[in-house]
This record gives structure tokens, C-alpha cells and sequence, in this order.
């Protein structure tokens, strides 16, 4: 995990820049930053590779893919089967509808986020991919009625 230590006052602003809208040009960033546009090319590139810049997405409203309902499942693994964490986190990225996967350290053990069509969708996800799975403890689903992203994240002092 990348955090903003080590990062020089240019390269956050060009991250908070960007988690602003992704899609502005390299010629804009570089006016606002004051540098040449090479030079922004050559930070964002050194980001990327870093891996402090993970990918570049889109952040699309789930109803208009017909996604009318957004859940966070908690799901505890069973004691004997802890060796299967990692399958099991690479396993849940991997489903369709799975918007996030969080691995948790604490009482719960993962919290999927997931946008599905209605209540049935999400059961029917519940039995077949965590109830259906003798690694799985016990789950538990809370719907989210609404999600909005904060306008900036924790920089501490």
C-alpha cells in the first residue's frame, strides 16, 4: 500500500488532481502544477509504475447497469480453513457483481461490496457463492440505501 510519504508536494497535488477527474489532460494538470508538460508526463508515469497510481476507472451509478441494489456482505471464515484466505479474496474479486472486496483484520475476516438487480439477486449471491462454501463461518448483509464518496481523503497533520 503506497501512501503520500515520499511523494514531494507536486506529486499530491497531481494525485488529488487526479482523484478529481482522471480525465483532464496532461496539459492542464501541468498549468495548474506550474511544471512542463514533459515533466507531468514523467510524474505520471513514475506514479503508475510506483503503483501509487493503481488504474484508471470510471465511477458509474449501479442503476443505469440495472443494478438497483448495492449490499455490503460481512463473511467470517471458519477457523480451519484460514490457509484458504488469499483463494478466497481472489475468488470473490473475481464475481460478477462484486464492486469491492475489503480483507478485513478484526471480527469479520471480509466485507464485499456488491450491486445486484434486487433482494433476490443478493440472496441468491449470498446461497450460492458464501453459504454454498464450507470455508464460510456466517455472513451478514446490510443494504446501502446511499454512497457518496468523500471530497477529500485523510492527509493527518
Amino acid at each position: 500500500m503506497h501512501h503520500l510519504q515520499g511523494l514531494d508536494s507536486t506529486d499530491q497535488r497531481l494525485l488529488e488532481l487526479l482523484r478529481q477527474d482522471a480525465r483532464r489532460t496532461n496539459a492542464s494538470l501541468a498549468e495548474e502544477l506550474g511544471i512542463a508538460p514533459s515533466t507531468c508526463l514523467a510524474r505520471l508515469k513514475a506514479l503508475r509504475a510506483s503503483g501509487a497510481v493503481r488504474r484508471f476507472t470510471v465511477d458509474v451509478e449501479p442503476t443505469a447497469l440495472g443494478h438497483g441494489l448495492v449490499a455490503l456482505i460481512s463473511v467470517r471464515i471458519r477457523p480451519g480453513a484460514r490457509h484458504r484466505m488469499e483463494e478466497f479474496f481472489e475468488q470473490m474479486r473475481q464475481l460478477p457483481g462484486v464492486m469491492q472486496v475489503f480483507f478485513l483484520g478484526g471480527e469479520e475476516d471480509f466485507l464485499l461490496h456488491v450491486a445486484v438487480a434486487d433482494s433476490a439477486e443478493v440472496s441468491r449471491f449470498v446461497l450460492e457463492n458464501l453459504s454454498a462454501d464450507p470455508a464460510v463461518a456466517s455472513t451478514r448483509t446490510s443494504l446501502v440505501f446511499k454512497h457518496e464518496y468523500g471530497e477529500r481523503p485523510w492527509q493527518g497533520r
